[in-house]
């Protein structure tokens, strides 16, 4: 499979469900391939910054490589600093030409062909200011869509239960007061 196919399948296709499917599919494809490689490596160096609460990752792509990204769990901005790039994404597919910002939605999983060598930048939160990259990926990666779709649902419970401690805790100030 390759990225023009993605592409015509995402245009097809009727929901999101369908497109994460193609997405996974296509990461499958990926990696099957000879010379194929996931994470830090010299093809495709990782720079890791850090500063109080944040998480910095620059990637530098060479032209005409594939890449699939990682499932976010938060939103968070994004940089193209440099390059042109084929994307895919549930959203649909557009050509990305850099400089350029732009905030991925948490949930975003893309899938994309440099037409140019690119660099690229993302900046995450980074609540416990670690700099363990496994401890990192938890905070920021979902390993899957079951494991992302499982965290969403935790925040929406978290947020209703903080909701209603917070009413209680007024109706308790306005009852103290």
């Amino acid at each position: 499979m390759n990225l023009s196919v993605l592409q015509n399948e995402v245009m097809n296709a009727s929901d999101n469900i369908l497109i994460r499917e193609k997405l996974i599919d296509f990461e499958g494809q990926i990696k099957k391939q000879e010379g194929a490689f996931v994470g830090d490596n010299e093809y495709c160096p990782l720079k890791h910054s850090f500063s109080d609460g944040i998480y910095v990752r620059e990637i530098s792509i060479p032209a005409n490589t594939y890449i699939v990204g990682k499932i976010h769990l938060h939103d968070h901005p994004n940089f193209l600093m440099s390059g042109k790039v084929d994307v895919v994404t549930e959203n649909g597919i557009e050509t990305l030409e850099g400089p350029l910002s732009m905030i991925s939605p948490k949930g975003t999983k893309r899938a994309l062909r440099t037409i140019t060598s690119c660099v690229w930048i993302t900046v995450h939160k980074n609540p416990t200011n670690t700099q363990d990259l496994s401890e990192l990926e938890k905070i920021v990666i979902a390993d899957s869509y079951e494991e992302y779709d499982k965290f969403i649902a935790s925040q929406k419970r978290l947020s209703f239960v903080n909701k209603i401690l917070n009413k209680f805790k007024i109706r308790r100030l306005q009852l103290l007061g």
